[in-house]
């Protein structure tokens, strides 16, 4: 069976788009079948940026390791059982057709709570929580006192990911392994960036997640995406030597994949 990969949190401009890509890319790159699916269905950044990658590969006239974007398909009422919710069956096919031909598939949950990110997260073996090193982002696991070191109570986030575990545990599945991912960071140590860590740290051995290191902010990400690019694609398209920023940028991928732990995966790229 293919391992499901969801990127998700109920909130937006934490790079899910951008750590999904990557992500999948990396592990086409190392021989991988990657099926993508982006359930946003609005914005569909995840679905954009692959787009991009295809259109702008044609053009070059190159060929570049990709993941394979699917689609939700469009499913007839009267397929649906009575009481069968039309968008679980939707997720659920989409899933069934991509599993033959794929050793992962990721899936890219929009920044909102909706009825399809919650059925998602309920398939994931390994969820990948993008998040901004900030108070403001922390809110979406926990609820915090003025001052940030002591946790009131979990969100509505954390609570979904644990109803999803009971969800899985009901059908004898294994357990996800949640991933919270401190993305965006910056580069100077900051007394706010201290006290995220502590947080952080804390809340994982409350509720359960483990901590992996993210990107920094970097303008790259924001050029790549017009053209579908990653970092791991640069010396294809021609850069024959990168900045010490892009340097550092795809260590920060390799940490990334290693402290996934994915099965069979090796993270040497």
């Amino acid at each position: 069976m293919a391992h499901i990969i969801v990127v998700g949190n109920e909130k937006g401009g934490a790079g899910k788009s951008t750590v999904s890509m990557h992500v999948a890319t990396a592990l086409v790159r190392m021989g991988h079948k990657v099926s993508g699916l982006d359930l946003d269905l609005r914005q569909r950044t995840f679905g954009r940026y692959v787009e991009n990658r295809i259109a702008f590969l044609k053009q070059a006239e190159l060929e570049l390791p990709s993941p394979a974007l699917h689609e939700l398909p469009v499913i007839e009422d009267g397929a649906l059982r009575p009481g069968e919710n039309m968008y679980d069956h939707r997720l659920s096919a989409a899933v069934a057709a991509m599993e033959p031909d794929s050793d992962f598939i990721l899936i890219d949950c929009p920044g909102s709570h909706t009825r399809l990110s919650q059925v998602a997260h309920s398939l994931a073996d390994t969820l990948i929580t993008p998040l901004n090193d900030s108070f403001i982002d922390f809110d979406l696991l926990a609820h915090t006192d003025a001052s940030g070191d002591k946790i009131t109570g979990p969100s509505v986030y954390s609570e979904m990911v644990w109803n999803a575990r009971q969800l899985r545990a009901q059908a004898g599945l294994a357990p996800i392994d949640w991933v919270v991912v401190r993305n965006r960071l910056g580069a100077q140590r900051m007394v706010n960036k201290e006290k995220m860590e502590r947080a952080v740290a804390n809340l994982a051995k409350r509720i359960g997640f483990r901590v992996a290191p993210g990107f920094n902010e970097r303008v790259i990400f924001r050029e790549l995406f017009p053209r579908g690019l990653t970092l791991l694609d640069l010396k294809d398209i021609g850069v024959k030597q990168l900045n010490i920023s892009n340097v550092a940028a795809r260590q920060e991928l390799r940490d990334l994949i290693k402290a996934l732990k994915l099965p069979g995966v090796n993270a040497d790229f």
